[in-house]
Parts: structure tokens; sequence; C-alpha cells
């Protein structure tokens, strides 16, 4: 099968790869653990280039979601501990994801209106897959650094990991899953300034300059969510591979492909301005 596009350079009548050469290519760069190669040296590219990791950076995390396995209560406590199912065949450990992980999405709690005080339940949603640990600059929205773990991972002790030395500002945004000791002090040690987003003090409600500070947070800190919304909207980002390295390398070319695009409108902006 041959598909054809007219993007790239390319004609409506020119050959591209079809499906299984894409996701040949793509096999060959998980088994040589190649993309994060890649992401670094078109970060290099973007550097030397003149865009420059500015204005400080945001941290988030997102879970991409993978296929689901059916598993029994047994196989799944088998399978968190690190093991195998003793029972299983060749062909089954090939079609079971066990380095994905459930975890739980919860929604916003919401006053009702009859009482504005009185809170309606969470909304946990169950989600089975892997977390993309981003880090991206403010001033061109690019991404500068990520990580890929299962979902159930904590999103502060990436935290480091996610960090961007090169950039060229000190404030750095986060929400409260990343206000640990730990990462306040990897801040202090790097002369970070800290822009984290603080909870609401149990049992009492939000003081007002707090609740303000939250609020001026939480616009610079929306631009992460750009990105995760071109990823899993526009991209249609879902990991139908099996396996860790599989998943990692679809995420990065994600993140990567995210870049192109995002280099590509900034160029325009310039073109324009």
């Amino acid at each position: 099968m041959v598909v054809h596009a007219g993007f790239v350079g390319l004609a409506l009548h020119d050959p591209v790869p079809d499906a299984k050469t894409v996701w040949l290519f793509r096999e060959h760069l998980a088994q040589a653990s190649a993309v994060e190669r890649l992401f670094e040296r078109f970060d290099a590219m973007l550097r030397a280039k003149g865009w420059l990791a500015m204005g400080g950076q945001i941290v988030d995390a997102t879970v991409i979601e993978a296929r689901r396995p059916r598993l029994s209560k047994a196989e799944k406590e088998t399978i968190k501990g690190g093991g195998t199912p003793a029972e299983w065949k060749p062909a089954r450990r090939a079609q079971i994801d066990r380095d994905g992980r459930w975890t739980l999405k919860r929604g916003r709690q919401r006053e009702t209106p009859a009482d504005g005080h009185k809170r309606q339940p969470e909304i946990a949603v169950p989600l089975f897959g892997y977390k993309n640990h981003v880090g991206i600059d403010r001033e061109h929205g690019l991404l500068r650094r990520f990580v890929v773990t299962h979902a159930a991972a904590y999103d502060g002790g990436q935290f480091g990991a996610v960090l961007d030395r090169d950039n060229t500002a000190s404030d750095v945004w986060a929400d409260t899953a990343y206000r640990s000791a730990a990462n306040l002090t990897l801040l202090d040690r790097r002369g970070l300034k800290l822009q984290f987003q603080r909870r609401k003090p149990r049992g009492r409600k939000m003081p007002a300059h707090i609740a303000r500070g939250n609020a001026t947070r939480a616009r610079v800190r929306s631009r992460v969510e750009h990105v995760f919304a071109a990823q899993k909207c526009r991209l249609g980002l879902v990991v139908r591979t099996i396996g860790m390295a599989r998943a990692r390398t679809k995420i990065g070319l994600a993140n990567l492909g995210y870049n192109f695009t995002r280099l590509a409108w900034l160029d325009r902006q310039t073109a324009l301005a």
C-alpha cells in the first residue's frame, strides 16, 4: 500500500513510505534507543539557530493511554511485583504490556450552587499506560526535556530530569505535585526561583493572597497544556505498542514532532514580523 501527501515538499503524485515502512523505521529506533539522541540533536540545532531556552521553564506531565491488558487479580499482582505468571506461554507474554501501569486521573472539585462551602466528590477515571514528563521554555513554548515512565510514576520524582540547565532565566513553574523537600533543595542548589502552585490549607478557606498567586502562576503554566492538547487531539497520541522501549520511542517521536510544528510556526511569525 502506497499513500501520498502534499506536504514537506511532496506533490500528490510523489510516493511516500507506507505504514509498514514507518513502523519498521520506528522499531529500529526503539531497538537502538535512538529517539533521545535525536531529540538532543534537534535541541542543539534550535540553539544554533538562535532559539535559546528563555523566560524560565514550565514542567508538567500527562498520561498517554495504552492498550489495556485483560488480567486476573493474581496476574496483576505478579506483574506489579516485577514477575511474569508462570503459566503464560511465549505468545501470551508477547501480547501483554507488562511495563505500563494503571493510575487514577482525578477531576477538579466543584462547589455546589446550593452551598458554596460544600464540595462534590472528586471524579477519578482509571487510565492505563505511560506518562510523558516534559519541560518547555516559557518564551518559545518549545519542548526542551522529556522523560517517559509508566503511568503510576510520581510526577515530582522526575523533576530533576526535566529541568533545563540551559534556560537563560531562573523561574520554574509547576503544580503542587512537584512541591517536595527534595525538589525545593534542588532548586536552591541550582539557584532557580520557585514558581510552584500552593495547596489549599486543610480544613480552612484558601487565603486570598495565595489564591491570587495561584491564578497568576496558572496563567503561565497553562502554556504546557497546549503541548499535551496538540499531541492528543491533533496527533491522536495513543500507545498501541508493547513495552517501555517502544512506548518511549512513540512518545519521544511525538515530542520531536511537536517541536517540528512549533518551530515552523515560530519561523512563520518571524518572517511576518
